[in-house]
């Protein structure tokens, strides 16, 4: 990207607080942008060929929504905490093999999008954020879930296409978790404990795609109650 079309870019975002910088072919976040720290709300650098984040962009603490999708980071910076206004992270469809710690400062964190990465593990710190609505973890290579992953305030957990094969039952005291997606991963129908079915908060269970057959999943005991909140949902939003 030629310098003048970088300060193009730049000058636009001077007056919106946005800046787009997708599909640009990038291979760094450019020097220039350091300008708009205390300005700018939005940054989108998705679909470019970036390998990090340089440890400068954790001063842009005005920014709401950061979009960094489709590149080839390895890492996030172990900063990133300071990004106290965050609201929205997209990350999907990089390197990552793990997250910072300090993801857990981002109090205002509602959406967080890491699908498509390398991730083993569940990141635990996701669990002291209490503004959390989605977390899309799905397409990364994540075995299990912790076993006190009742703190998650998360109201939808993607973890679609992982290798999840068996569930904690602390899932029942998440909160607020209304969705559950767990399509093609390695469970078995004795993952889902009378406990989990019965008393946690989840009224939709996306299960398709694991070894069991439905009918079986249809017979778990405490599939009724399940049933119930799945239909109270229903007919709310008819």
């Amino acid at each position: 990207m030629g310098n003048s079309n970088t300060r193009q870019h730049l000058e636009t975002a001077q007056k919106t607080g946005a800046c787009q910088l997708c599909k640009l072919n990038l291979k760094e976040v450019p020097e220039d942008l350091q300008r708009l720290k205390n300005s700018l709300r939005t940054l989108d650098l998705s679909f470019n060929k970036i390998p990090e984040l340089p440890p400068w962009i954790v001063q842009f603490t005005s920014l709401k929504n950061l979009s960094v999708s489709h590149n080839k980071i390895t890492s996030l910076p172990v900063d990133i905490g300071n990004l106290k206004k965050l609201e929205v992270l997209n990350a999907d469809h990089n390197l990552l093999t793990s997250v910072p710690r300090s993801i857990a400062n981002i109090t205002n964190l509602k959406t967080l999008n890491l699908s498509g990465n390398r991730l083993h593990a569940f990141p635990l710190e996701l669990c002291n954020l209490r503004n959390l609505d989605v977390v899309d973890l799905s397409s990364n290579a994540i075995m299990e879930l912790p076993g006190n992953i009742g703190g998650l305030q998360a109201v939808e957990l993607n973890l679609n296409q992982n290798q999840v094969s068996r569930l904690p039952e602390s899932l029942a005291d998440c909160p607020r978790l209304k969705v559950l997606r767990l399509e093609e991963n390695c469970l078995d129908v004795t993952a889902f404990t009378p406990r989990i079915m019965r008393d946690s908060q989840i009224s939709l269970f996306a299960v398709e795609g694991n070894v069991f057959d439905m009918k079986t999943f249809h017979n778990v005991e405490g599939y009724e109650a399940y049933m119930e909140r799945f239909t109270a949902t229903k007919k709310k939003f008819n």
